[in-house]
């Protein structure tokens, strides 16, 4: 559960503005700051279904997004390779500063 919850929330960060604004509200509601469908569905006045609903079509666009977009498969790619390059460098007999320096760069692009 942990790992769909974290999934979850980077494909919220990459495609929220793809949402309308009541989607986006149930899933920061239900993902950010973990309320429960029923504390949801109080707060819209609507019911637990409702919001279940909503909540499972929305987790499927943002995962259609994904397939198409692959905005999250490239941040883990590119996190990926920078730490494999960050530990080599590490570890490297080389005067790796400017390189480590370029990499921390790049790190605060995203």
């Amino acid at each position: 559960m942990l790992e769909k919850t974290t999934r979850m929330n980077y494909l919220y960060d990459f495609y929220q503005s793809l949402l309308t604004p009541k989607q986006r509200s149930y899933m920061s509601l239900y993902y950010l700051d973990d309320f429960s469908l029923g504390e949801i569905a109080e707060e819209y006045n609507v019911s637990r279904q409702a919001v279940y609903d909503n909540i499972k079509r929305t987790e499927s666009m943002l995962e259609e997004y994904e397939e198409k977009l692959l905005l999250f498969k490239k941040f883990q790619d590119k996190n990926e390779i920078l730490a494999q390059l960050r530990n080599s460098l590490e570890g490297s007999s080389i005067d790796s500063s400017f390189c480590l320096k370029l990499i921390d760069d790049l790190e605060i692009l995203d």
